[in-house]
């Protein structure tokens, strides 16, 4: 098997890993809420990156902090947002609005303006959500818009993270700071299931399956894949949770629902197959 097809079945491994982690995540709502989960994903795969990585700390510029900082915030805002959203939506179409974010990125990044189609289809897709609305919560649509706004700053502060921090020191920093964003809202909500033994390893489950695991295979694919492939890859994420909402939630959506996600995949390979590396979107969370 070349490295190229190793370096795709690596990107696809990491996309099934975070959105059937979703599913699974998304299961457990009846047992701690969706900021005490998100915050038991983020603070266990903050730890697992601090011990892979070992972040040198020592001689960091000021901007080095700032920018980490404020990659953290994205960090942590965009996955309660995420969370809160498909608490409320199936995960297929918050994962199908949020992916507007990334996408806004690479079409403004290519600075081209046939790129002005794929605007179009995507609006196209969020509209014919939008003919169901009926189905839809409205909190969890916006809180899905706010994920996405996370994401594209998410995706322009990775960049400039990961020139300033070597390997997985910025973002093992990243994740520290935005479980401590989250930690204060734990007093907002029931934390008494998140001092049971059962809670804080499924926790550590969901932290595995879509922090750890899916960032691990984009790194290593990343050093064997082009940009352009990549991001074609990385397009198929609405469909992918959709799927997985099917099969581990049990979400079945209308065939208009359906639809509309395919309009945002087929917009978001079309966009990010002319962008460039920095404006490529990484896995969200």
């Amino acid at each position: 098997m070349s490295t190229r097809t190793t370096a795709i079945g690596l990107v696809l491994i990491g996309i099934a890993s975070v959105q059937f982690g979703a599913g699974f995540a998304k299961n457990l709502f009846d047992d701690v809420t969706p900021t005490g989960l998100v915050w038991l994903r983020l603070t266990s795969s903050a730890l697992l990156l601090l011990a892979i990585a070992r972040p040198r700390l020592r001689g960091r510029s000021r901007d080095d902090w700032l920018v980490v900082l404020g990659f953290g915030l994205s960090l942590g805002l965009m996955n309660w947002a995420f969370y809160q959203s498909f608490s409320r939506i199936p995960i297929g179409i918050a994962v199908t609005i949020e992916f507007t974010g990334p996408l806004m990125v690479a079409v403004l990044g290519s600075r081209r303006a046939r790129d002005l189609a794929w605007v179009g289809l995507t609006a196209v897709g969020v509209l014919l959500l939008g003919v169901e609305r009926v189905d839809l919560d409205l909190v969890g649509v916006l809180f899905a818009l706010l994920a996405g706004a996370c994401w594209a700053g998410y995706i322009l502060l990775s960049a400039h993270t990961g020139r300033r921090w070597e390997g997985l020191d910025g973002l093992a920093v990243a994740s520290v700071i935005g479980a401590l964003l989250l930690t204060p809202g734990l007093a907002l909500t029931d934390r008494a299931p998140l001092t049971e033994t059962r809670i804080l390893l499924l926790g550590a489950a969901v932290g595995l399956l879509c922090s750890v695991i899916p960032y691990s295979c984009e790194l290593v694919a990343l050093r064997q894949l082009r940009p352009a492939l990549f991001g074609m890859l990385m397009s198929l994420e609405p469909a992918a949770a959709a799927l997985a909402g099917l099969l581990v939630v049990g979400e079945h959506l209308s065939a208009i629902q359906w639809l509309a996600i395919a309009c945002v995949v087929v917009a978001s390979g079309g966009a990010t197959r002319s962008s460039t590396a920095a404006d490529l979107p990484p896995a969200a969370g």
